[in-house]
């Protein structure tokens, strides 16, 4: 299994980090991708891998740890009224680092609106010719902004290595728009939830098999049918078999072909090493 989405350097996490990487290889993850949510987290997440790597040393065991590390780069939606005016010339040189496979999170808010519109979506394709100025892929954030959101993504520049909408929990309309355009799902533990989840388990096999990630945006949107533990509502990437689960009975397929599936859709997406 391979989670595309987790906010590792968030603080809820700092007293058992480490511990909670080592939870997620023992539920079966073979990779994880940070997702970069700002300049500086971003930074932060390349530069945690890279601790990593350099860490590990003449270690095999942990080298290998270390290789099931990635990490995006982009400046959110809500923090477009905070870019710097040299936004692009940093994000582009943290995205040539080798820790980092995609562009993002990045895409457009209209539901809290911390950024004035406008500025979000010249942000947002900003980030889009960026991306395709370096042939990498696209993690998206699309909250009510759908139309707009998919609006940039039909007029980007070509030479984007593809799009993936994270954290998708639209309706049947969203959902295939998205579709039309090319673009990959993320689904996370939204689909889990017995109430707000309805909508999207009755629609999510509409998605095509080879179009499919999965990820657990933790720590948020823990899902709902997990064991409690003593972290309460807290999510991690070893609760990512739960979301598996439940995506597996709606495609009518076992877990492990759902995740070998997914796991086959991220690695050629984000281009990760085997």
């Amino acid at each position: 299994m391979i989670d595309i989405g987790v906010n590792l350097l968030h603080p809820q996490f700092d007293d058992d980090r480490e511990a909670l990487l080592e939870r997620a290889w023992a539920a079966g993850l073979s990779h994880i991708i940070l997702t970069g949510t700002d300049l500086e987290g971003s930074r932060a997440g390349a530069d945690y891998i890279a601790d990593h790597i350099a860490a590990s040393g003449k270690n095999a065991a942990a080298a290998g740890r270390t290789r099931r590390l990635s990490c995006t780069a982009g400046i959110h939606p809500h923090d477009a009224a905070g870019a710097p005016d040299d936004w692009r010339d940093r994000l582009e040189a943290l995205a040539r680092r080798p820790e980092v496979v995609a562009i993002g999170e990045t895409g457009l808010d209209f539901h809290r609106d911390y950024s004035p519109r406008p500025l979000q979506e010249r942000l947002f394709r900003g980030q889009l010719e960026l991306a395709a100025s370096l042939d990498l892929p696209v993690f998206v954030h699309d909250r009510d902004a759908g139309d707009t959101v998919a609006d940039c993504l039909r007029t980007k520049p070509g030479g984007a290595a593809g799009v993936v909408v994270h954290c998708f929990t639209g309706d049947r309309h969203a959902l295939h728009r998205y579709l039309d355009l090319g673009c990959h799902i993320g689904i996370t533990g939204w689909v889990c939830d017995r109430r707000r989840g309805a909508e999207l388990r009755d629609l999510v096999a509409d998605i095509p098999l080879d179009r499919l990630m999965v990820e657990t945006d933790a720590p948020f949107l823990r899902p709902h049918d997990a064991p409690k533990d003593v972290h309460g509502r807290r999510n991690e990437p070893a609760l990512l078999p739960w979301i598996v689960r439940r995506l597996a009975e709606r495609y009518g397929c076992d877990e492990d072909e759902l995740a070998t599936r997914t796991a086959a859709n991220a690695r050629r997406f984000f281009r990760l090493a085997d």
